[in-house]
Formats: C-alpha cells, structure tokens, sequence
C-alpha cells in the first residue's frame, strides 16, 4: 500500500494523509483509543520506520516529529467535527468522523479548518492592533492536546544530573510500592541502574531498572541490550527515560518468550511525579459564582 505521509528532519509531512490514517486507525480500535494506542496504531498502518520515528522537533528535541505532527492532525479532525477528545485523553470517532474514507474528505476539513484559522489569527491580530501577516500552517497555539507544564517539568529533569535523577526513579518506585529498592548505577553493571522488590498479593517480583535522561528515541536495540543484562537474573525489566519509545521498541519490550519489560516514557513519568507529588504542585482554583436567582426567593 502506498504510504499517505512521511516523516523527515525538515518539512512538513502531509496533514491530510495523517489524518485520513487517523480515522482508520481509530475504526480498527473500536472507534476510540488513548493517545498512545492511536499513534502507535497509526505508525503500525502507515509503516512508519523506526528511522523516521527518531526526528524531533527542533525546539522539543523530548517531542517527536511524528507524534507532533499526529496531534496536529486529531487538531484538525477535532474541529472538523470528526473526531472528540475527552478529559482522560480517549480519542472518539463522531458519525461524520466514521464515515470519511478518502484523502479528499480529509483535505476539505483541512482546508475549511485552517480558514477558520486565519480568519481567527486575522481578528486577534486586529483587535490587538498588530499587523497582519500570514500565519504558518500548523499555527504557532500549537495542537489542542499539548500541555505546557509537562515541557517545563522535562526542561528540569533534563538539567538534572544522572545520579541524581537515578536518586529521583529510586524515590517515585518507593512510592508506587516498591520495596528494597537499590540503585547500582554507578557499578557498570550491564546496563542495570538497580533492582527492587514489588509484592503483588501474595506474590513478590523482583524488579531490575535502567532509569536514563534521554533525549529522543529509545530505539528497539537499547531494549535488547538491557534484556541481555536481565538474562538469569529476573523475569521482569523496567525502562524509565524522559526521552520516548518507537513503535518498534514497544514491540520488542512484549516480544513473545522474552524477558517482559515495562516502559515509562518522559511523559508517563510527568503523570506520574504529578500523581505522586514528586516536585509537582497541583493547585485547586476557586471559582465564586453569585447565583441571582436565589436572592429573588427571599
């Protein structure tokens, strides 16, 4: 099958194809997915290389171009009306999303939508008396999914030095429930950073870990490399990286009859700082509304 788009280090791939293969991806899931099982379903379709999987942003090099461009493309599929997003992030097919089946159904939602678009840059521009120019396609908002305190907490965990962001990974499996938990990064010791002990019931794993600030892409070898390391030691491995995972290193992290190992990619690893409270403050805001309505029944 001929491929719709293709990812490289510079120009833009083509929209309209990632967001045809976006509708079929999501029919071939049921009609809804997470983020995760829509990009990786998506890859899987297209045939995307894990070559073309490795390209970041240049100013993101923690975002792949890929998944970028992906989000970009629910974006517009989303305010086409074919697609809608809940607040947990599970992406759904609309009656009119179900029904595209060709590449030029997705390029008039892509043409109406980034009219709109200007015309909506074009008033903003006005009403704060800027000048008009032309915007870029995607604009400059960014797609509707991103989330700018997690590009933050990844600036910081970036600067960190890598004792102490093993230190950090030794803190977060304590608070998910590991026991024993024990960092040997600094023994050279076949790529393992260190070992702890999960008890599930009645039924206790023991756990080796690499835990590594990356930027870009854990490619399917690192993977291979770690689970040589595991060999006789235990029946589970887990990856911790700030970076992120290809299609092809997800696979090779479940392949029948290895070594399983778990994955926790930089933006599960914000979510999960964020849900332990590891360095990250959630703040409730109060909202004060005056209810009219009921001083009229006094």
């Amino acid at each position: 099958m001929k491929r719709r788009f293709e990812i490289n280090a510079e120009s833009l791939p083509d929209l309209p194809g990632m967001m045809l293969v976006t509708v079929e991806a999501l029919k071939e899931l049921g009609g809804s997915a997470t983020i995760q099982e829509l990009d990786e379903k998506v890859i899987e379709l297209e045939g995307v290389p894990e070559a073309e999987q490795v390209f970041t942003m240049p100013r993101d090099e923690n975002r792949p171009r890929v998944n970028y461009y992906l989000a970009w493309a629910r974006t517009y599929l989303k305010r086409g009306d074919a697609l809608v997003n809940s607040s947990r992030g599970v992406w759904t097919l609309t009656e009119s999303g179900a029904a595209i089946t060709r590449l030029d159904e997705t390029r008039a939602i892509h043409e109406q939508v980034t009219l709109e678009e200007r015309e909506r840059s074009r008033a903003k521009r006005q009403a704060a008396k800027v000048a008009e120019t032309d915007i870029a396609e995607p604009t400059d908002d960014g797609p509707e999914e991103a989330e700018d305190w997690k590009a933050s907490l990844m600036s910081v965990l970036g600067a960190m030095p890598p004792e102490a962001f093993e230190r950090l990974s030794q803190r977060l499996l304590r608070e998910a429930g590991f026991t024993k938990v024990e960092v040997r990064g600094k023994s050279g010791d076949g790529g393992i950073d260190g070992v702890g002990v999960l008890r599930v019931n009645l039924v206790s794993f023991q756990v080796y870990f690499q835990c590594k600030r990356w930027k870009g892409s854990v490619r399917s070898k690192d993977i291979r490399d770690f689970r040589g390391a595991l060999q006789g030691r235990a029946d589970k491995g887990l990856f911790i990286t700030t970076g992120h995972f290809t299609s092809q290193t997800s696979d090779e992290a479940t392949r029948d009859g290895a070594i399983a190992i778990d994955l926790i990619d930089g933006d599960r690893l914000c979510d999960l700082l964020k849900e332990n409270r590891l360095g990250v403050e959630t703040e409730m805001i109060e909202s004060v509304r005056i209810q009219s309505d009921w001083f009229d029944s006094i």
